[in-house]
């Protein structure tokens, strides 16, 4: 006999199927006890997302130290490429790829300009604006970097199987796409001096 008030149409009872939905597309091989010496993270969105973070970033910053670049700098080696990149783009552009400010976007551009690795050109339909490609050295550096990092991502969503690893990536998608709006620079931090003192608390 089912409990009253958790029949098939009341929200508990619809949460309760789409958390054994999920259960049942995680292999058991992929269930673990967290370790002793790891203290637990909170089970929400930023927590989690700000520690997935903190691992990503590291473990690609090893498969780059060899080149001392960042994830940033690689990224923008990634977007400039002629192998399936978008070279030829202006500052603001790339800056709207990597999801970071223009400014942010100058200091990275002008890092990579001053090792080689990027070239600037005056854009002919307005000359205000800069072109951005990469040099032949930092192609071939590319080429040579991509493997590492493929690999270091791959690590990462290594205790997942194929299938969770593809679904994962679906749902940090649909995530972010839905959520398209709060995804710019800046997003959420508090502005300089918007803190009321405490004289000027009532």
């Amino acid at each position: 006999m089912m409990k009253k008030g958790l029949n098939a149409s009341t929200p508990r009872a619809a949460l309760a199927r789409d958390r054994s939905r999920v259960k049942s597309l995680i292999a058991p091989a992929a269930v673990t006890t967290p370790r002793a010496d790891i203290p637990p993270v909170r089970r929400a969105a930023t927590p989690l997302a700000r520690r997935f973070y903190q691992i990503c970033v590291a473990m690609v910053a090893e498969s780059l130290a060899e080149a001392e670049l960042t994830s940033l700098e690689y990224g923008v080696l990634a977007y400039l490429t002629v192998q399936g990149g978008e070279p030829g783009i202006d500052q603001g552009s790339l800056a709207a790829r990597l999801g970071v400010d223009r400014n942010n976007a100058s200091l990275l551009v002008e890092g990579l300009v001053t090792r080689g690795l990027v070239e600037r050109h005056v854009n002919g339909a307005d000359r205000r604006a800069r072109l951005l490609r990469l040099t032949p050295e930092a192609e071939k550096l590319l080429v040579r970097l991509r493997p590492g990092n493929r690999a270091a991502n791959e690590r990462i969503l290594e205790p997942l199987t194929s299938h969770e690893r593809e679904l994962l990536l679906d749902l940090l998608t649909r995530v972010i796409e839905a959520n398209a709006a709060y995804a710019r620079p800046g997003a959420g931090r508090r502005k300089r001096h918007s803190r009321k003192s405490p004289s000027a608390i009532t």
